[in-house]
């Protein structure tokens, strides 16, 4: 952009020393093995647990397409209804977080769902190979034992494709529009109308006596 009147032309010079501000990417390869290496490491430590760590719940995102992904904690009812007890939960590989709440009942049997099918699938293996206490896997179960590696218990898609579809006449002649403006009222309306009600009832009954 030219400057305006009989002034000098600019010529601003602001990247001075620009090479030392320069963030170079030559370690990446290096970095990619360092990563691998580490993830190895840690699976031969945490063997026979799965690599994914602890199992996470189906939440629902607050999002315009509702998707199911995996929250960082449990909550404490679903844990009721399959039949774990919070403080055993963490030690088989559940995570808790006893502030997390369930606002739906199709989410909580979902999860339920969830907890059950883990709790069949698992293998506890006892601290003491001599002492096993009870709620430890049988010895056969113990040397089936293998390590996971994907997720546990990975998350299906549960949307249906939408095909495209002809309008119909009753969906053409319905306002959806004038049926929340009528069911808003009806919920605003709802406390005068019952003591309009009542005070009509109470009017009728005098005037028979």
């Amino acid at each position: 952009m030219a400057p305006k009147h009989n002034n000098m032309i600019h010529n601003n010079h602001f990247h001075k020393q620009w090479q030392n501000y320069v963030r170079t990417w030559f370690d990446q390869p290096g970095r990619k093995k360092r990563r691998r290496v580490a993830r190895q490491k840690r699976a031969l430590q945490i063997a026979p647990r799965p690599v994914a760590g602890a199992l996470r719940p189906i939440v629902r995102c607050p999002r315009k397409f509702m998707l199911s992904v995996k929250c960082l904690h449990d909550t404490v009812l679903s844990f009721q209804a399959a039949g774990i007890s919070c403080k055993v939960a963490p030690t088989i590989g559940i995570a808790v977080d006893h502030r997390r709440k369930n606002r739906s009942a199709e989410s909580l049997q979902a999860n339920v769902q969830r907890l059950k099918e883990y709790k069949s699938k698992l293998i506890v293996f006892p601290k003491k190979a001599s002492k096993p206490k009870q709620g430890d896997s049988e010895p056969a179960e113990l040397s089936n034992a293998k390590q996971l590696q994907g997720p546990v218990i990975p998350i299906q898609p549960s949307r249906l494709p939408i095909k495209a579809r002809k309008i119909t006449d009753e969906e053409k002649n319905t306002s959806v529009f004038k049926s929340m403006r009528i069911a808003r009222a009806n919920a605003r309306l709802i406390g005068i109308r019952e003591k309009r009600a009542k005070e009509q009832a109470e009017q009728d009954a005098i005037k028979k006596k």
